[in-house]
């Protein structure tokens, strides 16, 4: 009884919160992997980082293998290409010169005329009677006149025999000049009448064609006299037809009289039409900057017809030659278009060009390279400026 009374007080003696050596190693044992995986991804992070810019380094440093070639001469002409509206040679409205009724109309929309053909007749009554009167008036005023000459030339034979007087026989003379003057003035009137007259026949002025009959029988022609007047036929000069294009400032020095041009029809895709630069307002439009051009195109065959829609394509000599590089040698960077070119070190130098037309597998380069500059044929976007590189050697072509 007594030995036990003091191993009870022994573990009564003991705190009751003391951790025990169990838990403590279950925590470390818990602690220690998560502190060896956090290392563990920071060292790959690290890793990655550092094999990222060993790879970069080394394609700055290495001597990449690369193929070149030289920019090419662009062509010493350009085909340039203009929007261009056909139209007649000569286009006129025929109007009346005399007034009266349509008679008769001998030609209809369509109708191919020759100069001095008879479009259409005109009744005028008026003008008949009118020049009628002045016949009659010119014959009284020729008879006046021939009587004057023989009264002037009696008293010019009397004045000898002194008969008559001085006065007398002067003012037989003036008499006689007076009635000349009356002859030319009655004949003047006549011709007139006739003249007028021959406008009731309205004849074609040029070859062509009827684009437009305004009139038709029975109609009141008014020749503009007494208002407006009336506008008959529309006639069109089409065996040679003209169109008028605007040419960029660039090539107007270019632009000669005779420069050969060629046509496509918007409704005769197949079937080009050539003709030839005729004249050129030699100005420069302050607001477009271009040149009016005039090209005539022979139509023997009517096919061209005014109004119609063509494309302009004319051979310019090119001002300047530029040069022209494949297309997919061209870096498009934040700096602007670069060309990378290998210089005597077998460096990479990259060059910023300026470029001009895109002909899809080619374009022009317009500044920034030489003729004798060798370019990378197919650039890598890793290249930077000084980089080594290892030509190729051309497979037999030009390089």
């Amino acid at each position: 009884m007594n030995n036990e009374a003091p191993t009870n007080q022994q573990s009564q003696s003991q705190p009751s919160g003391d951790p025990r050596p169990g838990h403590n190693n279950l925590k470390w044992f818990l602690l220690i992997p998560a502190v060896l995986c956090i290392f563990g991804a920071i060292t790959l992070l690290l890793r990655a980082q550092d094999s990222k810019k060993l790879i970069t380094t080394t394609h700055a440093l290495e001597a990449q293998s690369v193929a070149v070639i030289h920019p090419q001469p662009s062509t010493p002409d350009t085909d340039l290409a203009l929007p261009a509206t056909l139209q007649a040679y000569s286009d006129s409205p025929i109007y009346a010169r005399t007034n009266g009724y349509v008679r008769h109309w001998y030609a209809d929309i369509g109708t191919r005329v020759h100069q001095g053909q008879v479009l259409a007749l005109i009744e005028s009554p008026e003008v008949d009677q009118e020049l009628n009167q002045a016949r009659a008036a010119l014959a009284q005023a020729q008879a006046n006149l021939t009587l004057a000459d023989i009264t002037a030339k009696r008293y010019q034979s009397l004045i000898n025999t002194n008969a008559v007087s001085q006065q007398d026989v002067d003012s037989n003379n003036q008499n006689f000049d007076a009635q000349k003057a009356n002859v030319q003035a009655a004949g003047a009137n006549v011709s007139r009448l006739e003249q007028l007259q021959s406008f009731e026949k309205v004849i074609a002025p040029f070859n062509g064609v009827i684009t437009q009959r305004l009139t038709d029988i029975g109609d009141l022609i008014n020749a503009g006299n007494g208002g407006t007047g009336n506008q008959l036929f529309r006639i069109a000069k089409i065996d040679v037809v003209r169109t008028f294009v605007t040419v960029p400032e660039t090539y107007s020095q270019q632009i000669v009289d005779g420069l050969k041009a060629t046509l496509e029809v918007t409704s005769l895709p197949n079937e080009p039409f050539t003709g030839a630069v005729i004249r050129n307002d030699h100005s420069i439009d302050v607001t477009s900057h271009t040149l009016l051009v005039e090209i005539d195109v022979p139509n023997p065959t009517g096919k061209l017809m005014p109004g119609a829609y063509a494309e302009v394509h004319m051979h310019v000599p090119v001002p300047v030659r530029s040069l022209v590089v494949p297309s997919g040698s061209v870096l498009y960077q934040a700096a602007g278009p670069q060309v990378a070119v290998v210089n005597q070190n077998s460096q990479v130098e990259l060059r910023k060009v300026g470029l001009g037309r895109d002909f899809g597998n080619t374009i022009e380069v317009t500044s920034g390279l030489n003729a004798s500059d060798s370019i990378i044929a197919t650039p890598p976007d890793y290249l930077v400026d000084g980089m080594k590189v290892v030509v190729q050697p051309a497979s037999g072509g030009r390089s």
